[in-house]
C-alpha cells in the first residue's frame, strides 16, 4: 500500500508540472535542443534583401520611393516564360503618397498578377468574460490595421505578417494560418502572409495545398529548415543591375524583406540562440514548413500531463521494489525511451507531434534520487539496528570496527570454526536464594552479571547466554579474534579477581558471600544460527562447549580450571597448578585439568 501511495505521490506532481508547465522556459529549451535541427532549405525559395550594400547605393531606405519595387517587379517578370511564381513583399506599404511612383508599382503588381504584399495587425491586451462569467485576457485583440495603400491593395493578394512569439521566452517557434479564430460577420477570415505565399504558390504551378490542422485551428507549430542565412539570398541592388540575372528566381517563391539590423525586423528562434533571423528568413521557413508538411501537432496539456503522470507513477512503483543499482537503471532506461520516443514522434517526422519534453526526465532523476536516498537511508538503519543487537552479545569496540569495515553479515545456519568457550557459575547460589530476600538476590544476581559480562566484552568475547546463574561465552565467534584463547583466560580471571572484591561489598552488606567457578576451553565447534526460522539463538554447541561446562561445574570456589588444551597455548603465559586427569559426566575418558593461579606479567584492572 505504501508503494502505491508513494508511486500516486510522484505522477500527481509529474501532472501538476506539466499541465501547469512550471518548467516553462526549461521545457521549450529542451525541445529545441532535441528536435529543432534544421532539414535543409528548399531550392525554390529565394530572397531578395533590403541589406547594407543595397541601402549604401540607393540611399537611407525612408527615402525611397516607390518606382524601385515597381522596377524590381517588373525585371524579375521576363515573360509569360520566365518570371517567379510568385514575389512576397514583406514590407509594410501602407502610406498612400498618391505620386506616380505609387501608380507605377501597383501598375506593375496589376499586370503580373503574382504579388503578394504584407500588411499588419496592431495587436492590444483586452479582457473580457466567457459565457460563464469568467474574465480572461485576450493578448490579440485588433486594435488597427496597416494595409497596403488603396491601389496596391486592390491589385495584389495579401497576408497579415505579424510575428507570433513564444510567451515563455519571446522565441518564434509558430505562426499564424489565419485571423480572426472566429470569423466575424463583415471581415471573415484573413490568411496569413506566409499562407497567402504558400496558397498563391499552389495555384501557381498547380498543386491542392495541404493546411495543418485541417484548418482547425488558426495557429500551427512548424520546424525550421535552415539557420540565419541558410536560404540563397542576393542583394535586390544586384537584381536591379542585372547582376543576378532574372531567369534564377523562375518558378520560384520569391520573398523580399529587410536583411540588416537598422530596420529593426529580427528575431530569436530556436534552431540558433547566438544571432537573430531576420523576418524575411522566418517567413521563408514557414513557407517551406508548408511546402514539405513540416508542422507539428502540439499536444494538449491534460494529455502532455497524464503521459507524463503515468510514466512517473510506473517508474515510481518499479524503483520502490529494486535495489540502487536496479532503480538507478531503471530510472534512466526509462528517460532514454521518453526522449527516443519523442524524437520518433517530434523529430524523427516531418509531421510530428509536440508535448512536454522535460517533466518524465526530471521526475524521474527525483525519483531515483528519493528511492536511493530511501535504500541508504534503510540500510543504514538496518546496519544501526545490527550493532546494537551486536553490542549486546560481543564487546562494542569489537562492533565498532566490524561496522566501520562493513564484515558485519553473519552467515546463516552453522559453520565449524576453532573457538573457546568460558563457563562461570556462582558457587551456592540456590541454598543463597532461599535465604534472602527476591530483591537482594536480584542484587546480587545483577552485580554478577554486570561483572561477567563487562570482562567479556573487555577482551573481545562474544556473550552468549546466561542460563540462570550461569554465564556462557565464546571467543573467536561469529569474528575472528586474535590469541582468542589467551582472552578467554584473562576473562576467566578477571571474573575471579572481580568475584573477591564483590564478595566483600554483600558480605558487609547481606552478611552473604558470593563465589565464582569458572572453566575454560578450546577446540573447535558448531557456531552459528540455532533453531527455526522464527526463533533462531546464536550459540556454539559440540564437545568443545560440554567440556567446558564441565569444568566450571568441577571449579572450586574462586577458581579457573582450564583444559590441557588451552594450558598448551597460554603455558609460556600463565602460572597454573596440575589437577590431573579428571572424570567428567558425560564423558568416557577423562581430561587433564589445570587451575589457574596466576598471569605473568598483567595486573588485574581493580
Amino acid at each position: 500500500m505504501k508503494r502505491i501511495v508513494i508511486s500516486a505521490i510522484f505522477a500527481a506532481l509529474a501532472f501538476a508540472a506539466a499541465f501547469f508547465g512550471l518548467l516553462g522556459t526549461a521545457d521549450k529549451s529542451a525541445e529545441d535542443i532535441l528536435y529543432h535541427h534544421p532539414s535543409g532549405t528548399s531550392e525554390k525559395i529565394k530572397i531578395i534583401k533590403i541589406d547594407d550594400k543595397t541601402i549604401n547605393a540607393l540611399g537611407s531606405y525612408e527615402s525611397w520611393d516607390r518606382e524601385i519595387y515597381a522596377r524590381l517587379v517588373s525585371s524579375l517578370n521576363v515573360s509569360d516564360e520566365v518570371k517567379p511564381a510568385v514575389i512576397g513583399f514583406d514590407i509594410l506599404f501602407g502610406a498612400d503618397f498618391g505620386s506616380e511612383a505609387d501608380r507605377n508599382f501597383a501598375a506593375a503588381c496589376e499586370a503580373h498578377g503574382n504579388v503578394v504584399c504584407a500588411f499588419s495587425y496592431v495587436f492590444d491586451r483586452e479582457i473580457t468574460s466567457d459565457e460563464y462569467g469568467n474574465l480572461k485576457v485576450n493578448n490579440l485583440y485588433v486594435t488597427d490595421t496597416v494595409r497596403p495603400y488603396p491601389d496596391l491593395y486592390a491589385v495584389t493578394k495579401h497576408g497579415f505578417a505579424n510575428a507570433l512569439m513564444d510567451n515563455d521566452d519571446g522565441l518564434i517557434r509558430s505562426s499564424f494560418l489565419y485571423y480572426p479564430p472566429e470569423p466575424d460577420s463583415e471581415s471573415g477570415r484573413e490568411f496569413s502572409f506566409n499562407a497567402q505565399v504558400y496558397s498563391s504558390y499552389c495555384e501557381a504551378v498547380g498543386i491542392s495545398p495541404h493546411y495543418p490542422n485541417d484548418m482547425e485551428s488558426s495557429v500551427f507549430s512548424f520546424r525550421y529548415s535552415g539557420r540565419p542565412g541558410d536560404f540563397e539570398n542576393v542583394s535586390l541592388i544586384d537584381v536591379l543591375d542585372g547582376s543576378v540575372p532574372a531567369e534564377a528566381f523562375d518558378d520560384c517563391i520569391v520573398l523580399v524583406g529587410a536583411y540588416t539590423a537598422g530596420m529593426m525586423d529580427a528575431y530569436y528562434v530556436p534552431v540558433d540562440r547566438s544571432q537573430q533571423m531576420y523576418g524575411v528568413e522566418i517567413h521563408a521557413n514557414v513557407v517551406q514548413a508548408l511546402l514539405d508538411g513540416q508542422f507539428l501537432t502540439v499536444l494538449p496539456r491534460w494529455v502532455s500531463a497524464a503521459a507524463a503522470a503515468l510514466l512517473a507513477g510506473i517508474l515510481a512503483f518499479l524503483c520502490s521494489r529494486l535495489s540502487v543499482l536496479k532503480t538507478i537503471m531503471c530510472g534512466c532506461a526509462g528517460i532514454i525511451i521518453k526522449l527516443a520516443a519523442g524524437h520518433l514522434l517530434f523529430g524523427g517526422m516531418s509531421c510530428g507531434i509536440s508535448g512536454d519534453v522535460l517533466t518524465f526526465p526530471v521526475t524521474a532523476v527525483v525519483i531515483m534520487v528519493y528511492f536511493t536516498a530511501a535504500h541508504y537511508y534503510s540500510a543504514n538503519r538496518a546496519k544501526r539496528r545490527i550493532e546494537h543487537a551486536f553490542k549486546k552479545y560481543v564487546a562494542p569496540q569489537v562492533v565498532n570496527e566490524i561496522a566501520k569495515s562493513g564484515t558485519y553479515e553473519l552467515k546463516l545456519g552453522g559453520e565449524n570454526r576453532n573457538i573457546a568457550v568460558l563457563f562461570v557459575d556462582i558457587r551456592g547460589f540456590t541454598p543463597l536464594s532461599e535465604s534472602l530476600e527476591p530483591e537482594q538476590v536480584v542484587d546480587i544476581l545483577n552485580s554478577y552479571l554486570a561483572l561477567t559480562t563487562s570482562c567479556i566484552f573487555r577482551h573481545g568475547g562474544t556473550l552468549d547466554k546466561f542460563v540462570g546463574d550461569a554465564t556462557m561465552a565464546v571467543f573467536n565467534a561469529p569474528f575472528d579474534t586474535e590469541d582468542y584463547v589467551y582472552k578467554a583466560v584473562l576473562t576467566a580471571w578477571d571474573i575471579v579477581q572481580g568475584g573477591e572484591r564483590i564478595e566483600k561489598e554483600f558480605s558487609e552488606r547481606y552478611g552473604k558471600s558470593v563465589g565464582f567457578g569458572v572453566g575454560v576451553n578450546c577446540g573447535p565447534a558448531v557456531v552459528g544460527n540455532i533453531g527455526c526460522d522464527f526463533r533462531m539463538d546464536y550459540t556454539a554447541i559440540g564437545d568443545t562447549v560440554n567440556t567446558a561446562a564441565r569444568l566450571e561445574a568441577n571449579a572450586p570456589r574462586g577458581t579457573v580450571y582450564i583444559s590441557s588444551a588451552v594450558y598448551e597455548q597460554v603455558s609460556d603465559r600463565i602460572t597454573v597448578e596440575e589437577i590431573g586427569e579428571i572424570p567428567l559426566k558425560g564423558k568416557s575418558k577423562g581430561v587433564f585439568v589445570y587451575s589457574v593461579t596466576g598471569i605473568k606479567q598483567y595486573e588485574v584492572e581493580k
